[in-house]
């Protein structure tokens, strides 16, 4: 088993930290990096790390902004399109080339959803978990119907986003809160590591703002710094290059209709796969399938 280590690197807005598998100074070796959720670490990859790093991987698998031991952005800012930024910076300065891959869990698929439709992104393929490009969830004509029939449950699945906008609230009930989302989004499965995890990386109040600060973020697309504009448009649009997509059978976060609905859209050599037995966090749940069909994916000569 390939051991796992640590990593610091400075970008424009913060420094970030990441665990990483694998020879991470040798340029020689393909770049993977691995992108976290909420409410979640970058320990969520302990499972998937060490199996790229064995296929020849050099796999960094950062802290996202406001998850210790990364700082927080100067600018402040917790919208996609600064997470898409971030991800490209590490790119560069870790000299990733185009023969990267990618791959993104949650909030980390949102970003990364983004990344696969940016005509300016580095990475050759693209893997997201439990969230769907947004674009691809939309029906096209003939769908309407299978499309409606979603929405009543998802809303009800959703009441957190709404949860997230309250003042204080959710920083103060932050333990009770979360441990409550992992029971309901992964029914049955032992989450005590992963909230211990959690704890560690954000330990104050103001860690938990920034987390919180995600969807926060999301409903004021008009504050988006002026750096990151130009990856609003990708942010929503659709995959460029080949993304698969990867869907808990059981999730109790995001319907697991929706994976139907979202693979007429994906064009590309794109495609979806639905796990049994597995919830929101299908990676920890179900890893032995879920790296299969990830290693599979990556292994697709383009």
């Amino acid at each position: 088993m390939v051991s796992v280590e640590q990593l610091t690197t400075d970008l424009d807005q913060l420094t970030i930290a990441s665990l990483t598998w694998g020879p991470v100074d040798d340029q020689t070796v393909p770049l993977a990096v691995l992108l976290h959720g909420f409410p979640d670490t970058a320990n969520t990859w302990r499972h998937l790390g060490p199996e790229l790093a064995a296929a020849g991987y050099r796999v960094v698998a950062p802290f996202t902004r406001g998850y210790g031991p990364s700082g927080f952005p100067a600018d402040g800012s917790y919208h996609v399109p600064a997470l898409m930024s971030d991800v490209l910076e590490l790119h560069k300065a870790l000299g990733g080339d185009d023969r990267a891959v990618l791959v993104g869990h949650d909030w980390g698929a949102i970003t990364a959803n983004g990344i696969a439709a940016h005509e300016g992104s580095p990475f050759r393929r693209v893997v997201t978990l439990a969230v769907p490009p947004f674009e691809a969830m939309n029906p096209k004509p003939g769908e309407i119907v299978r499309w409606a029939r979603i929405l009543p449950r998802q809303a009800a699945l959703s009441w957190y986003t709404m949860f997230n906008q309250l003042p204080v609230l959710p920083e103060r009930r932050f333990d009770s809160y979360v441990a409550r989302l992992w029971r309901a989004w992964s029914p049955g499965y032992d989450a005590s590591a992963d909230l211990a995890h959690l704890a560690a990386s954000v330990p104050t109040d103001a860690h938990k703002a920034a987390v919180i600060g995600y969807y926060r973020a999301g409903i004021r697309p008009w504050r988006v710094p002026a750096r990151y504009r130009y990856l609003g448009k990708a942010a929503v649009g659709l995959p460029l290059v080949p993304l698969l997509y990867l869907q808990g059978a059981d999730d109790g976060c995001l319907d697991a209709r929706w994976a139907a609905q979202v693979s007429s859209r994906l064009e590309h050599g794109g495609r979806v796969a639905m796990i049994p037995d597995a919830g929101h966090f299908l990676q920890l749940e179900r890893p032995e399938v879920v790296n299969a069909r990830i290693l599979e994916f990556l292994a697709e000569q383009a």
